[in-house]
């Protein structure tokens, strides 16, 4: 019985006395330091082990960090991006508005001179609405009855003679511009008492071409005259510009001449007109009685 306890502790002590060198050999590195630090060499080592570990971690966790901060300085440049088109924008619309505002200006400031060079009180008007038919050449204004607005009274620009009021309402009125095919205005070429070429001005098919017709044939026309009203026809006062002569079919002494105008108020364009608040003379009765003395 002895001798086998003897055996089992000479088993045992083996695993004892690694287990005792293994405490002491962790002892002593726990308690060994460097010379020049001072600092324990088990602390260094296992600082070591985890800067072999951390080193890889910080550097996906950075990268991951600086790519999503990427994301995030995209959006923030879209969206500034964004913010700086719409403001261009704003701008843009600020300017145009500032630069139809001066264009506006101008246009009045021409329909006042077109007041002050008159003899006739002007009504400024704005065209609210066009025909977009060329059957009909029409626009709608923004004055009516109540602004003092009759049938017949005729509406111009700075630039000249525009048509006739056909329609009036409360708050509107129609106006029939030079080019109508229908109308007709009594017309001159040249300044009256100065010349004999007298005729009747209507529309054509042509949109920005009117016609002057029943010009004798013998009477010299040429191209670049300036063509007026005549006042015969019993609705436009005389010396309104019409426009400039731009062809002349020649006629003869029985044949009368075909001749074509531009009209000077650039009727395509315009934005504001002035109306005219003219009445023509009442004719005498005996004038009234005769034959095909009526204006139509």
């Amino acid at each position: 019985m002895a001798e086998r306890s003897q055996k089992d502790v000479w088993r045992i002590t083996p695993w004892l006395v690694i287990i005792l060198l293994l405490g002491n050999f962790l002892l002593m590195a726990f308690d060994a330091r460097q010379v020049a630090s001072g600092q324990r060499i088990i602390r260094v080592w296992a600082q070591t082990g985890a800067d072999f570990v951390q080193s890889p971690v910080t550097t996906v966790t950075a990268a991951v960090k600086n790519y999503f901060a990427s994301i995030s300085n995209l959006r923030s440049a879209q969206d500034e991006n964004t913010q700086l088109k719409e403001k261009i924008q704003e701008l843009e619309v600020e300017l145009k508005g500032r630069e139809d505002l001066e264009a506006e200006n101008e246009r009045l400031r021409d329909l006042l001179g077109l007041k002050e060079n008159t003899n006739y009180k002007v009504l400024n008007a704005r065209i609210i609405g066009r025909d977009p038919s060329i059957w009909f050449d029409s626009s709608i204004v923004n004055r009516g009855s109540l602004d003092g607005v009759k049938l017949n009274m005729p509406v111009v620009t700075n630039g000249g003679l525009v048509g006739r009021i056909t329609a009036v309402g409360p708050l509107t009125a129609q106006v029939d511009l030079l080019t109508r095919d229908k109308s007709g205005v009594g017309g001159i070429v040249g300044q009256i008492g100065e010349s004999n070429a007298l005729g009747v001005v209507s529309g054509t098919s042509r949109k920005n071409v009117v016609e002057m017709r029943y010009v004798s044939g013998s009477i010299d026309v040429q191209p670049g005259q300036i063509v007026y009203t005549s006042g015969q026809d019993g609705i436009y006062p005389a010396g309104l510009k019409i426009g400039e002569i731009v062809e002349v079919r020649t006629g003869s002494a029985t044949v009368p001449h075909q001749i074509f105008i531009r009209p000077s108020s650039r009727i395509d364009s315009m934005q504001e007109v002035g109306i005219l608040l003219y009445e023509p003379p009442a004719r005498p009765d005996f004038e009234r009685e005769l034959p095909n003395a009526t204006s139509k």
